[in-house]
């Protein structure tokens, strides 16, 4: 798995290649959490496009990051999510829960 972060004014962009599995969904969860809670960044976005499998540990580190966005009263905003990404989360019932774009432009909008 690969991860990336990008500015553009006050949003981070994590682009993320590869799969969010037991092994690397920790590395997901640091920079998430640095992000939101140590850099108390406006809106942090996920670009899941290029994830090709989600594990349930994958989902859990979302989901931290979407409440650590809520406590903070900051945006954790989700797109370009791969066919695989969207079931998993479709499946566990948290499509609804998470703001989900299907395009940067959208998601940055």
């Amino acid at each position: 798995m690969q991860i990336s972060a990008r500015r553009i004014d006050t949003t981070t962009i994590f682009d993320v290649i590869g799969d969010i599995d037991l092994a690397n969904s920790p590395e997901i969860r640091k920079a998430l959490l640095k992000e939101i809670k140590e850099t108390k960044t406006p809106r942090v976005v996920m670009n899941l496009a290029k994830v090709r499998y989600i594990d349930s540990s994958g989902v859990a580190s979302l989901v931290e990051g979407l409440k650590a966005s809520r406590d903070a009263g900051t945006r954790f905003v989700l797109f370009g999510l791969s066919p695989a990404a969207r079931e998993v989360l479709q499946l566990s019932r948290l499509l609804k829960i998470f703001e989900v774009h299907d395009t940067e432009e959208q998601a940055l909008g």
